[in-house]
């Protein structure tokens, strides 16, 4: 008997991804977007889409919630670049990733959905291993985070991510249903948008980077590693009321990404040599600090958890994770 699978944001970089991955592995699928567009109107045996509304503290699940064993939810506010974090921002985050995130996890539970899979962020770990400010580690080695770290969001963002997993487990604590976490770092994949977008379509053009000199390390997740982990995590006996971490297992400079960018659209990469506190003197100077951070800083994961208790490897190279940024075909 076919599983049933509802998955939130279906219309999303991600969800659209998990639906098809499902789809492919002979599960049913319930798409929950927002509104159903003209070209989602058609129901195939295993694909239905379902109009649930905006996500908020109201939005009610319960309809398009029967008969599913599992939810991948995928849906949320996801963060803006360039805002301001404060009170205001993160009200708004609080409403749409945990309130509505609570409420589908109640509703769920409810329904007799079994388990729920829930994307988070990395950034409730933190915004980066080492920071840039901080000079060069003592020991040489930089801080990586695992799935065992204390939580230490430092955005709006973050936060919302951390108390919507808190959130979920409550639920789960009083039900009997199951939850599992996902904390992935930047996805990258076909339709990858925003800052990793910009950066692509400048490799291409072939503009030279001043990106010569950088020599962080990052863990990156490509599309199909991350939606191949969540679809394990589906049914994966030992997932059950976990957090695990999520990325390439591959950990990259950004002037290593920008060869494989260059790799991948066939294409030659072309560099500044910039001293690096040269490029922190501009960026500091244009109020674009943190956007410096986020293109060179470092931010390492540990997936061993992820690996060692579902017996998880990631199926998709970087190199190869870069290549299919620039295909329609897997």
């Amino acid at each position: 008997m076919r599983t049933v699978v509802a998955v939130t944001g279906a219309s999303g970089f991600i969800g659209q991804a998990v639906c098809k991955e499902l789809l492919d592995r002979d599960f049913i699928v319930r798409a929950l977007v927002r509104a159903i567009k003209p070209t989602q109107q058609t129901v195939s045996v295993r694909l239905k889409y379902v109009a649930v509304g905006d996500l908020c503290a109201e939005t009610d699940w319960t309809e398009a919630l029967s008969g599913v064993a599992c939810v991948v939810h995928c849906a949320g506010r996801a963060q803006v670049m360039g805002e301001m974090d404060g009170e205001e921002s993160l009200a708004i985050y609080r409403a749409i990733n945990v309130a509505s995130s609570k409420r589908l996890a109640e509703q769920a539970a409810s329904s007799g959905v079994r388990r729920l899979v829930f994307l988070s962020s990395i950034k409730v770990n933190g915004e980066c291993t080492f920071p840039l400010s901080r000079g060069i580690p003592s020991n040489g080695r930089p801080e990586i985070f695992k799935a065992s770290d204390c939580p230490a969001p430092m955005s709006s963002y973050g936060h919302s991510k951390w108390e919507a997993e808190q959130a979920l487990y409550a639920v789960s604590s009083q039900t009997q249903m199951e939850v599992v976490i996902l904390r992935p770092p930047l996805v990258y994949g076909h339709g990858v948008r925003a800052n990793f977008a910009t950066l692509l379509s400048a490799v291409k053009l072939g503009w030279p980077l001043p990106l010569g000199a950088v020599q962080n390390r990052r863990s990156l997740v490509a599309l199909d590693n991350l939606v191949d982990l969540i679809v394990n995590c589906i049914k994966h006996p030992k997932a059950v009321n976990q957090t695990f971490l999520v990325s390439d297992g591959q950990d990259v400079s950004t002037k290593e990404i920008v060869e494989f960018m260059a790799l991948a659209a066939g294409v030659t990469p072309r560099f500044l040599h910039v001293p690096f506190w040269v490029l922190q003197l501009g960026a500091s100077l244009l109020g674009k600090r943190d956007a410096l951070q986020r293109l060179c800083g470092n931010l390492q994961i540990d997936i061993c958890k992820t690996s060692s208790l579902l017996g998880w490897v990631p199926p998709v190279s970087v190199e190869e994770g870069m290549r299919r940024c620039l295909t329609l075909k897997n």
